[in-house]
């Protein structure tokens, strides 16, 4: 039987974050979905480490969300992957992507989470307590408040929860990502 993997975001996803693991995905023959807020085109930025003290920004491509949230049934999934970008600082006070994400981490299957993906995470602090995680550096804060270490490497695994740090760990990070999933 197909994997299927949900991939949740929203407007202001990092693009590479968003499009890597889909396209991945893909390529091993897995059904992937992409769900936002609303069934609709999305808005990805492009985010550089260029010679400033943080990253820029830049509009990039679009890309179609498959499904809103409300159309979800998680229990469908074999997978989640959160790609970082703006886009989980909004998306995490949407309930409906909370009770998402919260089927994942009861039921114990993969989680994939990305640069700020880590942010929808503070919306699901009993979660995250006692567990470690890695993220994009500026995100530290936000994962220790919510419960969890804040591992400083470029990828961490812990049990079903695979966590990169930037775009620029995509390839190991699926690569993990896919070697839980296939179990």
């Amino acid at each position: 039987m197909t994997k299927k993997v949900l991939i949740v975001t929203g407007d202001a996803v990092e693009a590479l974050e968003v499009y890597y693991p889909y396209f991945r995905c893909l390529e091993e023959g897995f059904e992937a979905v992409i769900a936002a807020p609303q069934k609709k085109k999305l808005h990805t930025v492009v985010h550089d480490f260029l010679d400033w003290d943080t990253y820029t920004e830049k509009p990039g491509y679009l890309i179609e969300a498959h499904a809103s949230f409300a159309d979800v049934d998680p229990s469908e999934y074999d997978g989640i992957i959160i790609p970082g970008g703006r886009a989980p600082e909004h998306i995490r006070m949407d309930d409906r992507l909370l009770k998402i994400v919260t089927h994942f981490f009861k039921e114990n299957k993969p989680i994939g989470a990305i640069c700020h993906a880590s942010l929808v995470f503070t919306s699901l602090r009993e979660h995250l307590k006692g567990r470690e995680l890695t993220a994009y550096i500026a995100c530290k804060p936000e994962v220790e408040a919510a419960g969890a270490t804040y591992i400083d490497q470029k990828l961490h695994v812990e049990g079903n929860l695979v966590s990169g740090h930037d775009w620029s760990n995509l390839p190991e990070f699926m690569r993990e990502f896919f070697s839980i999933l296939k179990g």
